[in-house]
């Protein structure tokens, strides 16, 4: 029991350990992020390119002439990719297609009373753009989960960003999913340049994609800023919380921990279960599967953050996810569906013992761009609406006009708005006097 040796009880708890407990990994406001990212902000709005340019030389050690990658780079890339890569991209993209397709909303057109006619549409955003990390890992799933639902919604404009030399395989995820504006420039200054356009990269309207703490604010400051674009979410570390009862395989519980505590060492797993001998089961394991990990002593400090609680029983575990609102959650009980309803608060929820979280960060078909830190209780999983604007329309007859008179004269009449009281009674003038001719 050298890694996760402590079981908790809830109830031996007082309501400030329990609350300690389930507390996030502290986030701490870090000043000369802000002002770093602030002043990159500020540069790649006065200089452009040239900003871009320096800053791209500074933290990538990456001079370049030319951003955007030329369709020779393109097709180079395209070449390199394996068969067995390409395949298990096109099931993936298959899938996620499939569920975001499944998304679209019908438009809503009906006579709420005779003679007026109210709808609502829905539009494509005119351009995004794409931030994509380029660091320990290619994230070319991630590609997937915005790509193609930004091709579904129809976005006129869809440009990608990621730090330089791009890897193959975000070239050829991008290519598939229809984008062809890819830039290799990242960090706060790719944010920047997206957010306020460049002469070389195009001013997007909306900005999808997770990044360092660097990437994170200055997505949040170019969006509180004057013809700033919308962002997606400002994501947070990653967590997982799993339910399980005495029917639980302890493997297959402590892999999908660990799988979770891998994407950062501020990343946070948590184990709910009222079965001790599982629980015990389960350090074992993870103890034992950590051994064969490159990356173990990365995920030790993640397991840090974590816990295994010993609950009463599966419905004070339900309301414990609830107070949490993971990330991810796991239902691995003998009967998860009949708990599905009583979960008011995850962001993506798994369901059995064969839908490890791994299914939906790559291709199951749900998106992976998730609110974290609680943010579920109110937020929700990036879908194909987030890529559309909703818009609604109105059509009066001149009889469901008069027929609305009243009521309009009325309201605005009790809440004081004299020019929206006149703007009825102009018309009702109007056509008393044509009906009296």
């Amino acid at each position: 029991m050298k890694y996760f040796h402590t079981i908790v009880n809830w109830n031996e708890l007082n309501s400030d350990a329990q609350k300690k407990i389930l507390s996030r990994p502290i986030y701490l406001e870090n000043k000369i992020i802000k002002s770093t990212v602030k002043e990159i902000i500020k540069n790649v709005q006065v200089l452009g390119d040239q900003s871009v340019r320096d800053y791209t030389n500074t933290f990538d050690k990456c001079l370049l002439n030319t951003f955007q990658l030329s369709h020779q780079h393109i097709s180079s890339s395209l070449k390199k990719i394996d068969a067995v890569l390409k395949k298990a991209i096109s099931v993936a993209k298959k899938n996620i297609k499939s569920f975001h397709k499944a998304q679209i909303i019908p438009e809503v057109n009906i006579e709420t009373q005779a003679g007026i006619r109210c709808q609502q549409i829905f539009l494509p955003l005119n351009s995004i753009g794409i931030y994509i990390p380029n660091g320990i890992a290619p994230l070319l799933s991630t590609v997937l989960m915005l790509g193609i639902p930004a091709k579904i919604a129809g976005c006129k404009e869809v440009i990608l960003c990621s730090p330089p030399p791009i890897s193959d395989e975000i070239v050829y995820s991008a290519h598939i999913c229809g984008i062809n504006k890819i830039f290799q420039i990242g960090g706060a200054q790719a944010i920047a340049a997206m957010a306020f356009g460049t002469k070389s990269i195009p001013k997007v309207d909306k900005i999808f994609g997770p990044g360092n703490s660097y990437v994170t604010e200055a997505k949040l400051q170019v969006s509180s800023m004057l013809n700033g674009p919308e962002i997606d979410m400002l994501a947070g570390p990653s967590e997982l919380l799993i339910i399980a009862d005495q029917t639980s395989n302890p493997d297959f519980i402590a892999a999908d921990l660990l799988s979770q505590a891998e994407h950062g060492i501020s990343s946070q797993v948590i184990l709910l279960t009222s079965c001790v001998e599982l629980a015990k089961k389960v350090i074992l394991s993870i103890n034992k599967q950590l051994e064969s990990f490159f990356r173990s002593s990365d995920i030790c400090v993640a397991l840090k953050n974590s816990a295994i609680i010993l609950t009463k029983n599966l419905f004070e575990s339900i309301n414990i996810c609830n107070m949490y609102a993971p990330e991810h959650l796991i239902i691995h009980t003998k009967n998860p569906r009949s708990l599905l309803q009583k979960i008011s608060n995850a962001s993506s929820i798994f369901l059995g013992p064969w839908s490890p979280e791994s299914a939906g960060d790559y291709a199951s078909g749900t998106n992976h761009v998730l609110p974290t830190y609680g943010k579920s209780i109110s937020q929700s999983a990036l879908g194909l609406s987030d890529f559309q604007k909703r818009i609604l329309v109105q059509e009066l007859t001149s009889q469901g006009f008069i027929d609305l008179s009243n009521t309009l004269m009325t309201l605005s009449k009790a809440e004081k708005l004299e020019a929206h009281y006149n703007a009825v009674k102009v018309r009702v003038n109007f056509l008393k006097d044509k009906y009296e001719r």
